[in-house]
């Protein structure tokens, strides 16, 4: 389908008001998503290629300023050419779970708060949820909050619908 010489590029789009995209036809509508769609995916290509490049540039002179500074993880600056490069590894702990259940309960069992030292949540798969007799539900449902995430449109030609 051809569409008028007005039509706005994705480059254009983004100075439109949200009504006047709005209005446009369908059509015109689920083309732009498309092309949004392989933008997007393109952009994801491009970033991961360059953020490649910089750690083929900067990751072993970044880990050596780790080293000289004694640490493993955080943020270094290293000069090149007028540039300062501010090369970050943040750390990400995990904590085994099981262990961590078992630990609380020796704290606990020697007569210890555990909350001085660590932080316990308490979460409920909502499958479980569900699947719980009504009586069980009940008594959980004061302490359960629904929220929805952000709304997701697709525009799809009646011949892909399922």
């Amino acid at each position: 389908m051809t569409f008028p010489q007005n039509t706005p590029s994705i480059d254009q789009l983004i100075n439109l008001p949200a009504g006047e995209i709005a209005q446009l036809p369908v059509e015109l509508l689920a083309a732009l998503q498309r092309e949004i769609d392989a933008a997007a995916k393109q952009m994801k290509a491009v970033t991961a290629r360059f953020s490649t490049a910089l750690e083929v540039r900067y990751a072993a002179r970044a880990a050596e300023a780790r080293r000289a500074c004694g640490k493993d993880t955080g943020t270094v600056r290293l000069v090149d050419g007028d540039f300062t490069v501010v090369a970050d590894l943040p750390k990400r702990v995990e904590w085994d779970q099981a262990k961590l259940a078992a630990m609380v309960e020796r704290i606990r069992a020697a007569g210890e708060d555990p909350a001085e030292y660590v932080e316990i949540s308490f979460k409920v798969p909502e499958r479980a949820y569900v699947a719980w007799p009504e009586a069980i539900r009940q008594g959980f449902e004061p302490a359960r909050t629904v929220k929805t995430g952000t709304l997701k449109i697709d525009l799809l030609p009646q011949e892909d619908r399922a």
